[in-house]
């Protein structure tokens, strides 16, 4: 029976490093469809979002399966229920590389960035993608000390955010409502998916250690509801 929970945890944990992966790809074409204005790029992840989704099903079938037919204790409880919990933070991941995909599509042939945040939308990509593929290291790992360190890169990602705004406040912005609403909504995403990746990071540590890390919380949950908007 210890053999065969052992294998099914494996599974589960390979399924997450899959997910976060998947998620990572969507978001570096995501991206580069959103900085090219390139339909192929977009229509490619809206259009693969569904493997990130079965995945999740899968996920939450699984792990769920395991709470009620292997009734774990201790510390095998705790990396049921983390799995669960990374689970929806994965989730959350892809769709917002989604957003970005789906943005970049509803204004083609034309451009969604004007030229002067360009360079900001350019690195946020940049550490979405490598903080993306560093969760799914964590995830493979369960290196506390690895995972620890995601949120020193969503610092940088947060000071991009609000060096954004200062662009958007200025009083030489000249493109309009419709630009700035878009590059708003988008340098949200990217900050998003950001705090998602050093979620799964938090999970993993209390995963590994039974605590969670005494900094700051990142109230996921309540923030994601700045993206819960009409599909565009």
């Amino acid at each position: 029976m210890r053999v065969a929970y052992n294998e099914q945890m494996t599974e589960l944990a390979d399924l997450l490093g899959e997910m976060a992966g998947l998620a990572g790809v969507a978001m570096e074409r995501a991206t580069q469809s959103l900085l090219q204005a390139d339909l192929s790029l977009a229509e490619q992840v809206i259009g693969e979002h569904d493997k990130i989704t079965e995945l999740s099903t899968i996920c939450e079938e699984r792990a769920f399966a395991l709470l009620a037919l292997q009734a774990p204790v201790a510390g095998d409880l705790r990396s049921v229920v983390s799995g669960i919990q990374i689970v929806a933070d994965i989730d959350r991941m892809g769709a917002l590389a989604l957003h970005v995909a789906k943005i970049a599509r509803r204004r083609h042939p034309n451009h969604v960035l004007p030229e002067e945040v360009n360079g900001y939308f350019a690195e946020m990509g940049r550490i979405a993608v490598s903080i993306g593929a560093a969760a799914r290291e964590v995830l493979e790992t369960r290196d506390p000390e690895r995972a620890a360190r995601l949120r020193e890169e969503d610092e940088a990602m947060d000071d991009l955010h609000r060096h954004l705004f200062t662009v958007l406040m200025d009083r030489e912005w000249k493109h309009g409502v419709a630009a700035a609403v878009d590059v708003t909504l988008l340098g949200r995403f990217y900050e998003r998916f950001a705090d998602h990746a050093v979620e799964v990071g938090r999970r993993v540590i209390f995963l590994v250690t039974g605590k969670l890390p005494d900094d700051t919380e990142t109230a996921v949950a309540d923030a994601d509801s700045l993206t819960s908007y009409p599909e565009l």
